[in-house]
């Protein structure tokens, strides 16, 4: 039955992956140590009191996508909710005290809700559907994305947040970087839902594999990122 709900929704794609930094500052400074290049500009969310610089990782495998950098906003108003990728969490915090840590990804659908069914009806809810928008120098983005009401990571990361766009995405107004994200692995995943999700199961001689690992190309050689468990 799972097999069969998963062949009615539209293929998900990786739309980008979640470096957590403690401040963007520091976020911009380890993209620059790690890839050799800067990220480009990003913008404030207000939904949840944070911002974020932005990296373009588009490649054959994974086109239209890039790396965010997100932080707490310190300047924002607090919330009464959980921030999304388990920004609140102590462990998380402990963890990009020491340096920036990738937490989680994004996949992009044009069928949010029906993704999502996808992913419950296999075990796995990324969260509800909830507006969000940022300003940009060019105009407003906006977007749907899948929020879980704790502000955790599904699969401590693996299963992705969904998102849909609304109009104009990021990449498309996003400067070349030179750095290409080339492969995806997802821990503790099958292989037909990590292959849904446009991404790979760890190799099997990995059990311990970390839930996310990214293996990117870029000017200072072949880099792999992998998540902060939960």
């Amino acid at each position: 039955m799972a097999e069969a709900l998963a062949e009615a929704v539209p293929r998900l794609e990786l739309d980008h992956l979640v470096v957590a930094a403690r401040t963007l500052e520091e976020g911009v400074a380890w993209c620059e140590a790690t890839f050799g290049v800067a990220p480009s500009a990003g913008g404030r969310h207000v939904l949840m009191s944070t911002h974020n610089r932005l990296l373009a990782l588009s490649s054959a495998r994974f086109p239209r996508s890039y790396l965010e950098i997100v932080s707490i906003d310190a300047d924002a108003p607090k919330l009464s909710r959980a921030r999304w990728f388990d920004l609140d969490t102590q462990q998380v915090q402990t963890a990009i005290a020491q340096s920036p840590r990738l937490l989680h990804w994004v996949a992009r659908t044009n069928a949010i809700e029906a993704a999502a069914a996808m992913l419950r009806a296999v075990g796995h809810d990324p969260g509800v559907p909830t507006a969000a928008e940022r300003m940009t120098p060019r105009g407003l983005l906006r977007w749907r994305i899948s929020l879980p009401a704790d502000g955790g990571r599904p699969a401590e990361g693996a299963v992705p947040l969904l998102i849909e766009w609304g109009g104009e995405h990021p990449c498309n107004t996003m400067p070349a970087s030179g750095v290409a994200l080339e492969r995806v692995e997802l821990g503790g995943m099958p292989a037909s839902l990590a292959a849904r999700l446009g991404a790979d199961p760890a190799p099997a001689e990995h059990e311990q594999r970390p839930a996310i690992v990214a293996i990117l190309a870029t000017p200072r050689g072949r880099v792999e990122l992998a998540s902060l468990p939960v």
